[in-house]
């Protein structure tokens, strides 16, 4: 039996030639195929702080565009390509096998991903099969096993480091600019070739909405509606004045829960994260699960008839009026002018 001073020892020397091992990351790109999700480029930002090497994988059907895209970004030194149908619909159940028997073969000290629903379903499971604890929501990078997140709904800030020896972590991405997307230098090769049996779900298909105005989490304008707006058909007013301005159009969970709009529209802890350079809250209260989504936002502006709303407390500029007249004349004039 060892004793105590030679235990400590192995800890002690273990612990250092895991730290000394030279940084490695590995970011799952979130794509369609074609393009990368915006979300991609800030985890490539966040990995970046990381140092060492960057590798992003594309793992998809037809993604030779996708593969392209990925090549041009600033940083990235190599791209693993999993071309396969059986990645159609990018199924956790099909992708986890892949990440696992790319990470054996390559030992990533990182393996990182957007903090999307795309994200979430798929490094947990990653996690589990590699026998480490996931950090997830990262919103600050201190050290390569020392990271910054939000808990309590964005209310407190907590610092965690990770002995485990891979960090497997999801990034917030409005705590990280994107990456350049030019000036890129890397290679692409085919990753390692792996048995897929996905016994579990099958792709069908997907119906994807289409709109003019731009994608919620990417707007530099944001103009959500909550409860206040009374109907579905009332964000009539909120899609006008979106058009004028440019922006995207929100929701609160209590005007999703209503039925008022999608549930792709929702802003907040159990929605989207949005960090706009603009958010407009119209006939929000600011209830704490909306603001976790949204409090980062550079400039916020509240319409509420209720002086007493919360949503006030962290809005820079604040109307207190009914917002089926205050929206309408601001529609008005940005029409005139």
């Amino acid at each position: 039996m060892l004793s105590t001073s030679r235990q400590a020892f192995l800890r002690l020397a273990k612990n250092y030639a895991r730290q000394s091992r030279f940084a490695s990351t590995l970011v799952i790109a979130e794509h369609n195929n074609e393009n990368l999700t915006p979300v991609t480029l800030n985890a490539i930002t966040a990995a970046s702080k990381i140092g060492g090497d960057i590798t992003c994988l594309i793992a998809g059907s037809q993604c030779t565009k996708a593969v392209e895209s990925a090549l041009k970004v600033k940083g990235v030194g190599k791209v693993l390509v999993a071309e396969n149908d059986a990645f159609k619909g990018f199924l956790p159940e099909s992708l986890t096998p892949l990440i696992v028997e790319i990470q054996n073969k390559f030992n990533f000290t990182h393996l990182m991903a957007g903090a999307t629903a795309y994200g979430k379903n798929l490094l947990p499971r990653v996690a589990a099969k590699l026998d480490v604890s996931p950090v997830s929501d990262i919103i600050g990078i201190k050290s390569e096993d020392t990271f910054v997140r939000t808990i309590y709904a964005g209310n407190a800030i907590q610092t965690v480091q990770s002995t485990d020896p891979v960090k497997v972590i999801t990034v917030r991405g409005t705590a990280f600019d994107a990456a350049p997307i030019d000036g890129g230098s890397g290679d692409s090769e085919a990753a390692p070739a792996v048995n897929i049996e996905n016994n579990y779900s099958t792709f069908i298909n997907q119906e994807l909405a289409k709109s003019d105005r731009p994608e919620l989490t990417s707007a530099s304008i944001v103009i959500s509606g909550g409860r206040g707006m009374k109907s579905g058909e009332n964000f009539k007013l909120l899609y006008d004045l979106a058009d004028k301005m440019n922006a995207a159009v929100g929701a609160s969970r209590a005007a999703v829960d209503a039925g008022f709009v999608a549930n792709d529209l929702q802003v907040g802890q159990t929605g989207k994260i949005v960090a706009p350079d603009l958010y407009m809250a119209v006939g929000i209260s600011g209830a704490i699960q909306h603001l976790a989504g949204m409090k980062d936002s550079k400039v916020i502006v509240a319409i509420n008839k209720d002086p007493d709303a919360p949503i006030f407390q962290v809005s820079d500029y604040g109307l207190v009026m009914d917002l089926f007249k205050a929206v309408p004349e601001m529609t008005d004039m940005i029409k005139k002018s």
